[in-house]
């Protein structure tokens, strides 16, 4: 039960962070989705950063229940990502979706990796 509660409260928290950040976007009238590129790009590094760290000293699960799991599993949002993707499809936004679709997976691939390079030398 202990597992459940520290998902549950590091869900909680990085679904926080990731509402504050879709309302700090909200009045800005761009075809982008910045909100969901900003916090699925910040959690790629995050988690890179948290699972280095945890291969390299050998962390309690539980840490990595409620960091990993739960907050970067909160804060962090593929369906969004899918949602916003079909809306450019369905509008014909070519050029955007193309760039929302390359950047998120470039970026957020190449920053998990810088993450796990950073947590290797802590």
């Amino acid at each position: 039960m202990k597992q459940v509660a520290l998902v549950f409260l590091g869900g909680g928290m990085g679904s926080i962070l990731r509402y504050g950040i879709s309302l700090y976007f909200s009045n800005q009238n761009h075809l982008f989705p910045k909100a969901t590129f900003l916090a699925n790009v910040i959690g790629a590094l995050l988690i890179g950063v948290l699972i280095g760290y945890q291969l390299k000293h050998q962390t309690s699960n539980g840490l990595s229940l409620f960091l990993v799991t739960g907050f970067c599993g909160g804060f962090t949002t593929f369906s969004t990502f899918s949602l916003e993707s079909y809306n450019l499809w369905k509008a014909e936004e070519w050029s955007t979706l193309g760039v929302y679709l390359s950047a998120s997976l470039l970026i957020g691939i190449l920053l998990t990796g810088i993450g796990i390079a950073i947590a290797q030398r802590l």
